[in-house]
């Protein structure tokens, strides 16, 4: 279960934000995680409302999670496609000159705090 070690990163990155900008507290975070970054939301959820209670600013802070769907680009007909629907064989020309374009993500997207 690796989400517990991406929630702390998550939460120094947030301690860093707050920092610079004199915030004293976090109301909420938007995070954009790809349907194929290998997080379970699931578990990240639970990881973020057991950390978050030992954090003080982030104590009352809301968890937002935005899914970016997995797409993927074909070299060989310039096609982007569904990811999770075909996987690396491209659907148009059954090429395997393919990559995934997005979807691998966790970026923090919005933070909604006062100072």
């Amino acid at each position: 279960m690796h989400e517990l070690s991406i929630v702390t990163h998550v939460a120094k990155t947030l301690d860093e934000i707050a920092e610079e900008n004199h915030l004293t507290r976090i109301g909420s975070v938007t995070l954009e995680i790809g349907e194929v970054s290998g997080i379970i939301t699931d578990y990240f959820e639970d990881c973020w409302n057991y950390f978050k209670k030992r954090h003080p600013l982030l104590t009352e802070c809301e968890l937002k999670i935005e899914t970016i769907p997995a797409i993927t680009f074909c070299e060989d007909c310039r096609k982007e496609y569904p990811t999770i629907e075909y996987g690396r064989i491209c659907p148009y020309c059954q090429s395997e000159h393919t990559y995934l374009i997005q979807g691998n993500e966790c970026t923090i997207k919005e933070i909604e705090a006062e100072d």
